[in-house]
């Protein structure tokens, strides 16, 4: 059974922006990692600062073993290093983040056409 692992992020008000153009830089960098299954950065709409960025696993042990590897080291550096190409230092974007962890326990695939 899949799971949903979703990173809620909260960011300053005018910070959205670039927490978007940091994940659109880093697309596609979890996708051959064994059991991962999809990927969703949700931008709110109403006015709220938190972000949620979904993601769906195969199960528990396929994330675990996605967030102890060095590919999750390298996407999720600590924020004081020096961005890809020297350039200087990025500052942090989150103010603050929980990481949600849920399976699905019903829903509809919904109509087609």
């Amino acid at each position: 059974m899949s799971i949903l692992k979703i990173n809620a992020i909260t960011v300053a008000a005018d910070s959205g922006d670039e927490l978007a153009k940091r994940f659109a830089a880093r697309a596609g960098a979890v996708d051959d990692q064994d059991g991962f299954e999809g990927f969703e950065l949700l931008q709110p709409t109403d006015g709220r600062t938190t972000w949620l960025v979904i993601t769906r696993w195969r199960d528990e042990e396929a994330f675990n073993a996605w967030a102890s590897s060095p590919a999750f080291g390298q996407g999720h550096q600590s924020e004081g290093r020096h961005a890809p190409g020297g350039e200087a230092p990025r500052k942090p974007v989150g103010v603050s983040s929980e990481l949600w962890s849920y399976v699905v326990a019903g829903g509809s695939s919904g109509r087609s056409g």
